[in-house]
């Protein structure tokens, strides 16, 4: 995910990203955050002048739409080949990662808040989450599927990938991802048939 010759601040969110879907956010501190993207630590200061929280956010909103332009590039071909490029996409990096790698958008929403505010990461989270459903909600109901289902199938979608995915790395096995998939794809072609 980290690419050295990028620019250092796209490093440096990149960076971000990957060691939040390795370690989860309140488990890195920025110094960790610039010192896994390779960035000194002055110019992590410099690019997020609010600190964790803006680093984090843009973290969040960078892993969201990179996976946004896969679903959106391959659910042009049907919602059964954006599953299928989801799950792909997700099983890359479980598996490169030697499953210590996740989903930072996942790993973001599963940590707790401060008590009195909603982190800007946290909002990011839910941002892409709704991005996703909506993605998939659209090519749903441009394939035949019924308007007030496509929705729900959306969200299941993206909850049953998302969970697997967590899964997957706690049992160090693929098995939860490829159950899912058997399950999603006949849910999918028949509501596209229904």
């Amino acid at each position: 995910m980290v690419k050295s010759s990028a620019p250092s601040r796209e490093r440096i969110v990149a960076g971000a990203a990957d060691l939040i879907s390795r370690r989860g956010l309140n488990a890195a501190s920025i110094r960790e955050l610039a010192k896994h993207a390779k960035a000194p630590l002055g110019s992590t200061y410099h690019y997020f002048p609010e600190g964790k929280g803006q680093l984090a956010a843009e973290a969040v909103q960078y892993a969201g739409g990179a996976v946004s332009r896969v679903l959106r590039k391959e659910l042009d071909a049907g919602p059964i080949a954006g599953l299928r490029a989801f799950l792909s996409l997700w099983r890359g990096i479980v598996v490169e990662s030697d499953f210590r790698a996740g989903c930072p958008v996942l790993a973001v929403s599963v940590e707790e808040p401060p008590a009195d505010e909603t982190p800007p990461a946290l909002t990011a989270a839910a941002e892409a989450f709704e991005d996703w459903e909506r993605l998939l909600a659209e090519a749903l109901r441009k394939h035949g599927a019924d308007s007030e289902q496509a929705p729900g199938l959306a969200a299941l979608i993206v909850a049953s990938v998302e969970g697997a995915i967590a899964m997957c790395r706690a049992k160090r096995s693929m098995q939860p991802l490829d159950q899912v998939a058997q399950q999603l794809d006949p849910l999918i072609a028949g509501a596209l048939d229904g």
